[in-house]
């Protein structure tokens, strides 16, 4: 007898990783309007519909990048917001610009929605996808761009053992404008992987 698939590509305590499906956008959606203010002027993840349509149908089909929604996997302690429902998406991390051959690396993006923000979800999700990353994606290396001025975003990487590898002016066109980032960056060697 054949057994169902499992829900989730891996699990922790509190979270557990899957792929981004169409089905999602309602709740995607909903979460990212809710998280405007916390997002800004770092991110802006799809809001409507057709946004969301388009951003899932880009992590589903290319090659180059894999998505992941961090999801609540029981009662983890939110308030009456809507928060810690089994299942509840908490985040989102992508891997773009995935590169294979001599390279094996890929670029981490990433956000908490805000009825999960502080909570240590999203560090949890990314240990999950750095070793998804590590494993059965056969990468070598990950890396990180932050605005400097982003410190929610650079304690997250280093909590989670990236290095500060530079620094670049005028790097990404985020919220209207040129943006100076940070490089942070993680090797399996540095992870102890490999």
């Amino acid at each position: 007898m054949p057994h169902p698939a499992p829900r989730y590509l891996a699990a922790g305590p509190r979270v557990g990783l899957r792929h981004f499906t169409h089905a999602d956008g309602a709740e995607f959606t909903a979460r990212a309007r809710e998280s405007k203010e916390l997002h800004h002027p770092w991110l802006f993840p799809p809001d409507s519909a057709s946004a969301y349509s388009a951003y899932a149908q880009r992590l589903i089909e290319d090659p180059t990048k894999a998505g992941f929604l961090v999801c609540e996997k029981a009662d983890t302690g939110a308030g009456p917001d809507g928060g810690g429902r089994d299942g509840s998406i908490a985040g989102f991390i992508n891997i773009n610009n995935i590169v294979h051959g001599a390279f094996q690396c890929g670029v981490l993006g990433y956000g908490a929605f805000a009825h999960a923000a502080g909570r240590g979800l999203m560090g949890e999700g990314l240990d999950l996808v750095v070793r998804h990353a590590f494993g059965p994606m056969r990468l070598h290396r990950l890396e990180i761009n932050v605005q400097p001025a982003n410190a929610a975003s650079i304690a997250l990487a280093r909590g989670r053992g990236f290095r500060l590898e530079g620094f670049s002016p005028d790097m990404l066109f985020v919220d209207g404008a040129w943006r100076d980032h940070e490089r942070w960056a993680l090797t399996r060697e540095m992870r102890g992987a490999g």
